[in-house]
């Protein structure tokens, strides 16, 4: 049999091979430590002058002093937030593109497609939960129901017969009164528009009677008494509309709102994801932010990037079960 042969490292060979892999390390430690030295990108799903892009300005602003770089918004919208959110997904994972987005593009999307190009839990890493506003049930000044009991009562005394407006199939002001007959043993027709400005129109000439739409983009009409606040989705009453119910006191469990969180593609290290939330939780903290967020009627959510998983999760199932019911497509 022949001799096995062996070859011993020589000494300095493997000091140099260690050296260089501790220089490795050290060079990436430093790296994450010093983050960012360039201005990073938050890449939003919507248009410019929505909800989440006005979120996420304020954010750039507050948090440019807090990480010593310039951010900079970039408006990707399209394809129910598909568009944006793919974009986002495909950039270098190292933290100078971030994906600002609502829990409707991220969570509600991936059911209404049977290939929406991305999955919200293995393609991002959660950052931060920043801001939640409330979506409020509303109807023209003219329709039957005067509370939210009343409302409740017609949708069992009369299923199907009264209709409500969306901005789009599988928005969430299509899905919410779509979960809200499911609770409640009702049912409502949805009529579908191509956006909340001809919705709203239509339901303001009493068109079309019932519109969900968030406090923010409702609050002008209802003050105005051309819209009648019937009832809050959320399970406690919100301090800008404090004499209408929450629905959640008379449908129980009824809860939902539209939250806006940051995201980094899937691989970001962990040393980046915990300075982009720590500095997250400090401009957080910013009186103009805070106001900015007051003004939308938007409550501030401190949340990190363990509280964002379990929130998202939770939900996504919730909304798998709702567009299931609903049978809301896009394809």
């Amino acid at each position: 049999m022949g001799k096995t042969l062996t070859f011993a490292r020589p000494a300095r060979w493997l000091a140099a091979t260690a050296a260089a892999m501790l220089l490795g390390a050290t060079g990436t430690a430093a790296a994450q430590a010093d983050f960012p030295t360039r201005p990073i990108t938050l890449v939003t799903p919507t248009a410019a002058g929505g909800g989440v892009d006005v979120v996420a300005r304020a954010l750039a602003e507050a948090l440019s002093p807090v990480l010593g770089q310039p951010l900079v918004v970039s408006n990707k919208p399209g394809a129910g937030g598909v568009i944006g959110t793919q974009s986002a997904m495909r950039e270098k994972a190292d933290g100078y593109t971030l994906l600002v987005t609502a829990n409707s593009n991220q969570l509600i999307v991936p059911w209404l497609y049977k290939n929406p190009g991305f999955d919200p839990i293995k393609d991002f890493e959660p950052v931060a939960a920043v801001g939640s506003v409330p979506f409020v049930l509303t109807v023209n000044p003219s329709f039957p129901a005067k509370d939210l009991a009343q409302f409740l009562a017609l949708m069992k005394e009369k299923p199907g017969q009264f209709q409500y407006a969306s901005a789009g199939n599988g928005t969430l002001n299509h899905l919410l009164p779509e979960m809200l007959a499911q609770q409640s043993g009702g049912s409502l027709e949805h009529v579908p528009y191509r956006g909340v400005a001809p919705a709203m129109t239509d339901v303001l000439g009493n068109q079309v009677p019932i519109l969900f739409g968030t406090l923010p983009s409702l609050l002008e009409n209802i003050r105005a008494g051309k819209l009648r606040a019937l009832g809050i989705a959320s399970a406690q009453r919100n301090a800008v509309l404090p004499d209408v119910p929450a629905i959640g006191e008379q449908v129980k469990g009824f809860e939902s709102d539209m939250w806006v969180a940051v995201y980094a593609p899937k691989g970001t290290p962990a040393a980046v994801i915990t300075r982009l939330s720590d500095a997250i939780a400090q401009a957080m903290k910013h009186p103009r932010l805070r106001e900015s967020f007051d003004k939308m009627g938007m409550q501030v959510l401190e949340e990190g990037p363990k509280e964002l998983a379990v929130r998202q999760e939770a939900e996504l199932q919730v909304w798998k079960e709702v567009v299931a019911k609903s049978g809301a497509t896009v394809d």
